[in-house]
């Protein structure tokens, strides 16, 4: 007997004395310890993986991961080694359902961080997706904060309108100069060249419409730099106040994001749904295959000797109590 075969009946929680007298039944238990073994370490990495993304470090991901797989290992060891063979399959099946269903949540427990691992490519993508969503609306919830840069740009749009009018005006009557001392004919010149009484009159028009943009140019750049000089306050605010979310957004990757990203695909994809229904039910089916083996095999040599070993302990137990008993009616009967 190997060392392996020894390690693999101590996984099935399998007692070696009884075992060793049972060849026959050796290998069934040879598998269903490496079944346990193999659910342990699926557990440890399950676990480790999801303490990562919560703490993003190796050291209590392998300690937690380590932890929770002994956990997972002793816990299903006991489930199988809790259950006996009696014949009665009415019995069995009493003994079984609780630990099926135990089994289940188990599986659903280790299977669900595999999950986001498997599909993390996807996740990430999803969870890149709200992250910006959640950008544009902490940007337009700390914009509605400051309504007074909205009203500050219609202002300094307002003051270009009005120096760009200004401009424009003095644009067209510098062409209407030009059109009458250059002689041509148009509805509003008389077509003769040079500075007759018409140019002169327009020239005068010009040189007022050219002072009053000079001097509106002058105004009302004094006050757009005020302005942009409050735009520039308001908008540092703006990014303190960003500042203080962009921490959240950024760490917007954890379990429960992670999970909710998952059910979004799912929802979204049915072979992504498929897929992770697939993935769910075959640890459902790794974590219940050592019940189901115990109850679809036949009581073997191993079960009818655990069976005499417990009887022999309950008949011994019974012979001392009744000595002890008779014993103390003895005394009693003395006194």
């Amino acid at each position: 007997m190997n060392y392996l075969t020894r390690f693999l009946w101590f996984c099935s929680g399998a007692n070696f004395t009884l075992l060793k007298k049972a060849p026959t039944d050796a290998s069934k238990y040879v598998g269903i310890g490496g079944t346990i073994f193999f659910t342990g370490i699926l557990a440890s990495l399950s676990a480790g993986y999801a303490l990562f993304t919560v703490f993003q470090s190796i050291w209590y991901a392998v300690g937690f991961g380590l932890l929770w797989g002994l956990m997972i290992f002793n816990l299903d060891r006991f489930i199988v080694s809790s259950m006996r063979k009696e014949g009665k399959v009415s019995n069995e099946w009493k003994m079984a359902v609780p630990r099926l269903v135990m089994a289940v949540i188990l599986a659903l427990v280790i299977s669900k961080p595999l999950e986001l691992k498997i599909f993390e490519r996807e996740i990430n993508r999803e969870l890149d997706k709200k992250k910006i969503e959640m950008l544009a609306e902490s940007k337009e919830r700390i914009a509605a904060g400051f309504p007074e840069v909205e009203q500050l740009e219609v202002q300094k749009d307002s003051l270009k309108s009005e120096i760009d009018g200004a401009r424009l005006y003095r644009d067209q009557l510098q062409e209407a100069y030009d059109q009458e001392r250059f002689g041509v004919k148009t509805s509003g010149s008389s077509g003769i060249v040079g500075l007759g009484t018409n140019a002169k009159k327009k020239e005068q028009q010009l040189d007022a419409a050219q002072r009053t943009l000079d001097q509106l140019q002058v105004d009302h750049q004094a006050r757009i730099d005020k302005i942009d000089e409050r735009l520039a306050d308001l908008t540092k605010a703006k990014e303190e106040e960003f500042s203080k979310v962009q921490p959240q957004i950024d760490g917007f990757d954890g379990m429960a994001a992670r999970i909710d990203a998952l059910a979004t695909i799912s929802g979204q994809s049915q072979s992504v749904k498929l897929a992770n229904l697939m993935i769910i039910l075959l640890f459902i089916a790794v974590e219940t295959a050592p019940i189901f083996v115990k109850l679809i095999s036949p009581r073997g040599p191993y079960d009818r000797l655990l069976s005499l070993a417990e009887k022999k302990v309950e008949v011994y137990v019974d012979e001392k109590t009744t000595l002890l008993v008779r014993e103390s009616e003895l005394r009693l009967g003395k006194c």
